[in-house]
């Protein structure tokens, strides 16, 4: 028999259950035919790092190849937030943040011309800096038919972001 006690336990253990249970990290397509993973260290402070790199609208000022960039939503990224942008003679990139957990991990993705993306960046604050990590995948019909080509076109993409969020946080504020 259900008591009034009994029934007060099950509901309080439900309940710290749940709030003890954090959302699962939302992460690349592990399965795509284009991955790319890199990192590199930047000697600067993680609200700094953060803040350049969640600063999209930004992003022409300091990454070579973004063209543009117009945000759909306003304040600071958070899941559903979105923006449309063009880089390296790609125009109309949609993406959408999913998940944010601030100055530590934020992923977004979308698509453009046929490839739908993943991308997951996550911050690490370490003695000499902030350890940046980027991973993403791309599936879709075109990366299907040029996986080689877009693997590496991807790979140096990627490098060259890395390389210029550096610049851009190391230099002084």
């Amino acid at each position: 028999m259900l008591t009034l006690a009994s029934a007060a336990s099950a509901l309080l253990a439900a309940v710290i259950g749940s709030a003890n249970t954090a959302p699962q990290p939302v992460g690349i397509d592990e399965n795509a035919p284009v991955i790319t993973r890199d990192a590199i260290v930047i000697q600067a402070p993680v609200n700094r790092v953060w803040h350049i790199q969640t600063d999209v609208e930004n992003w022409p000022a300091w990454q070579h190849g973004v063209s543009s960039v117009v945000k759909q939503t306003d304040g600071p990224l958070r899941p559903g937030s979105s923006w449309v942008w063009s880089t390296e003679g790609l125009a109309g990139i949609t993406s959408t943040v999913e998940q944010v957990d601030r100055k530590r991990r934020i992923v977004w993705g979308g698509p453009a011309a046929g490839i739908t993306a993943v991308h997951v960046w996550t911050f690490t604050p370490t003695g000499k800096g902030v350890v940046v990590r980027t991973e993403e995948s791309w599936t879709g019909e075109p990366v299907n038919a040029d996986t080689v080509r877009l693997q590496q076109a991807l790979d140096a993409s990627l490098d060259r972001w890395l390389e210029d969020l550096k610049k851009r946080a190391e230099r002084h504020p």
